[in-house]
């Protein structure tokens, strides 16, 4: 049975945030912050809100009704629960982009679509999988996509992970081309479309999240009233012409994301590599690289670079609140001298993040350094990812293996060079990791931004930490002429910044972080979102009825979801 009535008072509410440090609390954002020129209406894959059931509930309650502890399904395949007497929890899942967009959704009584991936999701929605959010304020809707399990391997494991996520972070040899990917991948693009259209306006703002929703855009021009606007973030990086042509249906993507009023990515290089794609593999395309516009079958997307910030002063204060002594217990833990100088890493284990190359620059550390045997310690925090994947899989063993190939080789009685863990650590330990840590490691191989060096920054309140970070990531844009500059791939090189940033003079260690941390809040999360608004404000005052450009479904070729030939896919 669906409960459709809201929670009662008697439920369990909690607010969690995410493992990593980013979340918020209610109080952090007034309304005082970004405005959105329109009623707005987020679209992305992850929710704000996920509701789950009581871990302590009674088992009897958890068994499905075919007794294999599977829950039952709905029509279309998606969960269905029927333990409708056990408490329900609501948490937020998710933080950096949506804690900073919860409030802005709050103040125009919006509406934000989501995939509902919680086990207890839709026992609290209405008739359209919509329930008023937050649990206490219910200021705004969240409409819920109960996908299946077949929809969810197919459009979120399977195109988005397997194709575009490598494709773009330039892996091409990584992509699998699985049958049956993309179709599905775009039918969840269809429902995404259509739940917009149930609550689009004139008036609307539609703001798209990142690469799951490619195909989106211009299915969604083509059902919304004219005045609407599109806009979509794209939050990875962008490849060059050279690996895009292996994405398979490119050109469907290219002409999905041209169905946008606006495209933004973090910064410029991104930007231009997409008007190169567009350029070179659609053709009717009108590319002025000067307005950085593209004129497409009589519609005209916007395409800029912003850099994302972070919720600087919530790592500020999160930082400043550390409890000294809950430090020396996460030391004792994990068996770290309280002397030692600490190394941190903070990442996915994902192979974009280049953790095996940063082990062996840590590797060559300790062979040319060996006074620094037992001084130092290097603490890897590891959170497994998409483990369904077996790339994924196949690397965290091999990041495993390694930290205890290199421990072996180097540790003593009472010391190991490498802490790794995969543990879920509570906020408080992350931000007195941040605080405490001299040297903060940021190597990926390529990032679209990082927010983890941003939030190690923000969290640096004595100002003597120091930043080795990857001249890959989008955040050495903004802040590399004051980190350290690493090539991650430079095994050498990697290890002598290192070295340079344990010997670094205190002076020279707090006019550098002082510099960094400037640049952090200048550009944190609500100045970024300040400036899409900006921008999305530009395009909306554009967009009124008589405008050819605005008229819906305009200059439309085909229809996404039909069987129309592909535009000149690369190849």
């Amino acid at each position: 049975m669906r409960v459709t009535e809201r929670l009662s008072s008697t439920t369990v509410r909690k607010r969690q945030r995410r493992a990593d440090g980013r979340g918020r609390t209610d109080e952090e954002f007034g309304s005082s912050g970004p405005t959105c020129p329109g009623s707005l209406i987020v679209v992305s894959n992850r929710q704000p809100y996920r509701h789950e059931y009581e871990d302590d509930a009674p088992a009897a309650d958890a068994d499905s009704a075919s007794g294999d502890g599977s829950p039952p399904t709905g029509a279309d395949g998606g969960a269905r629960s029927t333990a409708d007497a056990r408490s329900i929890t609501v948490d937020e899942p998710t933080g950096g982009l949506t804690a900073g967009l919860d409030p802005v959704v709050q103040q125009t009584n919006g509406t934000w679509i989501a995939w509902g991936d919680g086990e207890a999701d839709f026992d609290v929605t209405d008739e359209r999988n919509c329930v008023a959010v937050p649990p206490d304020e219910e200021a705004y809707t969240l409409h819920r996509l109960d996908l299946s399990e077949e929809a969810v391997d197919s459009y979120y494991y399977g195109f988005s992970n397997r194709v575009l996520w490598p494709l773009c972070h330039g892996f091409p040899d990584l992509i699998e081309d699985r049958s049956n990917d993309f179709e599905w991948y775009r039918t969840v693009n269809e429902r995404f479309a259509e739940a917009v259209a149930d609550h689009a306006t004139d008036d609307s703002v539609i703001w798209l999240q990142d690469y799951h929703l490619a195909l989106a855009p211009r299915m969604i021009r083509e059902s919304v009233p004219a005045g609407a606007t599109v806009a979509q973030f794209w939050h990875i990086p962008w490849p060059s012409p050279s690996t895009f042509r292996y994405c398979p249906a490119g050109g469907h993507i290219l002409e999905g994301l041209l169905g946008n009023d606006l495209l933004g990515f973090h910064v410029e290089r991104y930007a231009d590599q997409f008007l190169d794609c567009v350029d070179r593999f659609l053709p009717g395309a009108t590319v002025d690289y000067a307005r950085r516009t593209v004129r497409y079958e009589g519609t005209t997307t916007r395409v800029v670079a912003t850099p994302m910030g972070v919720d600087a002063e919530s790592y500020d204060r999160g930082a400043r609140s550390t409890d000294p002594d809950r430090l020396s217990a996460l030391f004792e833990e994990y068996g770290i001298p309280q002397g030692t100088m600490l190394g941190l890493g903070l990442d996915r284990l994902d192979y974009s993040k280049g953790i095996p190359e940063r082990l062996a620059a840590l590797e060559r550390f300790f062979e040319r350094n060996p006074d620094w045997r037992g001084e130092f310690t290097f603490v890897q925090k590891a959170t497994p990812s998409r483990t369904e994947i077996d790339t994924y899989e196949e690397y965290g063993e091999l990041v495993r293996s390694e930290v205890k190939r290199i421990n072996r080789r180097f540790e003593t009685d009472d010391w190991q060079p490498i802490v790794y863990t995969e543990d879920v650590l509570p906020e408080e330990d992350l931000y007195a990791l941040y605080r405490r840590a001299d040297v903060m490691v940021v190597s990926p191989l390529i990032d679209g931004m990082n927010l983890v060096a941003q939030e190690y920054i923000a969290a640096s309140v004595d100002g003597d930490g120091a930043l080795l970070l990857s001249d890959r990531t989008g955040a050495h844009d903004r802040l590399g002429s004051h980190a350290l500059t690493i090539d991650p791939t430079d095994t050498d090189g990697v290890a002598s910044q290192l070295e340079h940033a344990l010997s670094m003079p205190p002076y020279e260690r707090r006019r550098r972080m002082n510099t960094l941390r400037q640049r952090v809040f200048n550009g944190d999360i609500e100045s970024w979102m300040d400036t899409q608004f900006d921008w999305i404000r530009r395009v909306h005052g554009d967009r009124r009825p008589g405008d050819a450009s605005a008229e819906t479904g305009s200059g439309s070729g085909s229809d996404s979801g039909s069987d129309s030939k592909e535009p000149t896919p690369p190849a």
